[in-house]
């Protein structure tokens, strides 16, 4: 089986994860990487991983681990990277710098005949596909799509399930969120006031584009859902807190565990639940998009059930 072939921008937290996973996988290969880093600096990175990857080699320009070589290009921009000259079958953009149909065009101006933007966009993409939710819908023109985001992925993941089995009136979700390299350590001043405040120091109140998005993958919660978001000085490790209200039927917290629990074994590679106290590091190196944690479960009312999920 030939294999996909993947330009990769952008060599960051994402990036990396991204390529390690390429690894061990022979129906994928990272072909190219593109990032204004050192190479020594770039495989030094690589080589923190605390998980099983498999040994990652510097040879001039290039990464190698086992047969597979990615060559590594110091580029800033999409307009600067020649794509057809690695035949790439698509490029995944991990930079989360650039997110609008605009800014991620010059891929395929370049010879990517397609492109995965790793973020949530900023307007409208030929689709966003979040796994789970809406994978099965995507079209063979869609050639510019979005990956959506972890806490969008989770909190879609935790409304569709509960909507199958309760029925969803309304909800609202607060992320908190572990800060982000685009956050300063210390205080800087930077375009937004908040985000301007040392993300190490602080709870930082932000804006959540998951109240726009979930409503869009999932038609249902369309004008019945909202979000927000606080960046906490954690590294690793981030949550959803969601309130719904249900349309029908029994809002027990046993009852409610018992639909996630039976969700966790029809599809693992989604979904955990957990019974046990578990905290933000404890979801380190999960391969799940969301771990319903079934102590945190709540019901408040006649119909009103609170849920946490870790991503």
């Amino acid at each position: 089986m030939t294999p996909i072939r993947i330009g990769l921008m952008g060599l960051g937290r994402v990036g990396r994860q991204i390529y390690r996973a390429t690894l061990a996988h022979d129906a994928f290969e990272v072909v190219a990487i593109s990032d204004i880093g050192r190479p020594e600096v770039l495989h030094y990175l690589l080589g923190r991983s605390v998980d099983s990857t498999p040994a990652i080699r510097l040879e001039s320009n290039y990464l190698v681990s086992g047969g597979k070589r990615a060559r590594l290009m110091p580029a800033d921009h999409p307009t600067e990277i020649p794509w057809d000259v690695f035949g790439v079958d698509v490029v995944i953009d991990a930079t989360g710098r650039y997110t609008s149909r605009a800014s991620l065009a010059p891929h395929i101006d370049n010879g990517a005949p397609r492109v995965v933007c790793s973020a949530l966009p900023e307007d409208e993409l030929d689709r966003v596909v979040l796994y789970g939710i809406n994978h099965d819908q995507t079209q063979a023109g869609d050639r510019i799509v979005s990956a959506g985001s972890a806490s969008t992925t989770a909190a879609a993941l935790l409304l569709k399930v509960l909507n199958s089995k309760r029925g969803v009136a309304q909800a609202t979700m607060t992320s908190v969120h572990a800060y982000t390299s685009d956050q300063s350590l210390q205080d800087y001043a930077g375009a937004d006031f908040r985000r301007s405040r040392s993300g190490a120091e602080n709870i930082i109140p932000n804006e959540a584009p998951a109240g726009v998005w979930v409503p869009r993958v999932l038609p249902f919660l369309d004008g019945k859902f909202s979000a927000y978001a606080l960046n906490v000085p954690v590294q690793v490790g981030s949550m959803v807190d969601i309130t719904a209200v249900l349309a029908e039927g029994n809002n027990e917290v046993h009852a409610i565990n018992e639909i996630f629990v039976s969700a966790s074994a029809e599809q693992p590679a989604l979904m955990q639940s957990v019974d046990d106290p578990i905290v933000s590091s404890d979801v380190r190196g999960m391969s799940q998009s969301v771990l319903v944690d079934l102590k945190a479960t709540m019901n408040a009312g006649e119909r009103m059930v609170k849920l946490i999920g870790w991503h």
